[in-house]
């Protein structure tokens, strides 16, 4: 429908600026996140499942629970419609993926990892749009 592909394209607008914790690049030109990662499904009356599928740069990539984080915390401030979100790595992609997708759903890791200072610098750098 019209929403949905309205919801699918501002989705992807809102994750494909957001930078690599360790490159100069975005999660776009590094193909961490393209269009085919993103999913979007009505749940409810003005209320869309997003699910976003993202591959890591290596399959042992250290950064990969950290850029989960930057995805969520991202979406959870720009997206403009009601959402539940659900962010995993893409499958087989990752040597410890079922963990990490564990840690980026619980909203209470979630929110005791943007409570530490070094981490939450590091997200915010992420997200911040470039001026």
């Amino acid at each position: 429908s019209y929403f949905i592909d309205g919801h699918l394209s501002s989705t992807l607008d809102i994750i494909r600026t957001i930078r690599d914790p360790e490159k100069p690049n975005t999660l776009e030109e590094l193909e961490v996140v393209t269009e085919s990662c993103v999913e979007v499904q009505e749940i409810g009356e003005d209320e869309y499942l997003v699910i976003i599928r993202f591959t890591p740069t290596v399959p042992h990539c250290s950064l990969a629970t950290l850029i989960g984080l930057c995805l969520r915390i991202k979406l959870q401030r720009c997206l403009p419609f009601r959402h539940k979100l659900e962010i995993y790595i893409s499958e087989g992609t990752h040597s410890t993926e079922e963990d990490i997708n564990k840690q980026i759903n619980d909203k209470e890791r979630v929110a005791a990892a943007m409570e530490n200072p070094n981490l939450r610098e590091i997200v915010e750098q992420c997200v911040t749009e470039p001026d």
